[in-house]
């Protein structure tokens, strides 16, 4: 069932008030109430479907809880926590990549067929998020060593407890070596395609693989193509990559 946006905001912004006012009555102290809030907007924001409507979703409690006037028993310093749980989520320099796109359930079934690997292969999600892509790689390639890269803190540790079976490591994406890994899989953004294949053709040996959700890469001609069930497609390019003609 698709929900209706401004539905998801609405009803993490009311989540927020909820979890504030609980609190509140319960004679807990108004910082603690607060960052509460915060965190509960924040934790739903994850599920926003582009990077604005996240931060809509995220902002829209301290932003409405600082029009209120409920809050103004709080020191001025007081409001460096909520952003701080915000960094948390949205860490600023993740936002040139794609700060949360998860891998939906299902998109890469059928992935070991066109880029099988041997057993002791290393696979590696770059930019893992909550861990959805960790746990479609680990369902098409069960025998392999799976890890996963994350610049966030709060959604490294959460998609560590949710993929036990994976190594999970905050990290720049950008700046890690890829070179150990027989297949990379990412889910940018399309201006981030560029980049990342020239980091695939710079560091991954001859026949690793890199794997993109959705996105192509301009100019390089995919040595497969996954075609997912509801209509996305899975680009498949085999180092050193072809140019397109």
């Amino acid at each position: 069932m698709r929900v209706i946006w401004p539905l998801p905001a609405l009803l993490a912004w009311s989540l927020g008030w909820a979890t504030f006012i609980a609190l509140r009555a319960a004679d807990a102290p108004l910082m603690l109430a607060i960052a509460a809030g915060v965190a509960a907007g924040a934790a739903c924001s994850l599920v926003g479907s582009t990077p604005w409507r996240r931060i809509f979703i995220a902002l829209g409690f301290p932003l409405s809880l600082a029009a209120s006037g409920l809050a103004g028993a709080m020191p001025a310093w007081g409001w460096l926590l909520p952003l701080a749980l915000l960094a948390l989520v949205y860490p600023l320099n993740a936002w040139r990549d794609a700060p949360l796109f998860p891998t939906p359930d299902g998109a890469l079934l059928g992935l070991a067929e066109l880029a099988p690997l041997m057993g002791e292969a290393r696979v590696l999600d770059a930019g893992c998020g909550l861990g959805d892509g960790l746990r479609e790689l680990h369902r098409e390639y069960p025998h392999a060593a799976i890890e996963g890269l994350e610049w966030s803190w709060l959604l490294r540790c959460a998609c560590a407890w949710r993929c036990g079976f994976a190594r999970v490591r905050r990290a720049d994406i950008w700046v890690e070596d890829w070179s150990g890994f027989d297949l990379v899989y990412v889910f940018q953004r399309p201006e981030s395609m560029a980049r990342a294949a020239d980091k695939a053709t710079r560091e991954l040996r001859p026949g690793a693989w890199l794997v993109s959700l959705e996105f192509d890469v301009l100019g390089r001609a995919a040595t497969k193509v996954l075609e997912c069930a509801d209509g996305r497609r899975v680009w498949l390019y085999r180092v050193p990559f072809r140019p397109r003609r």
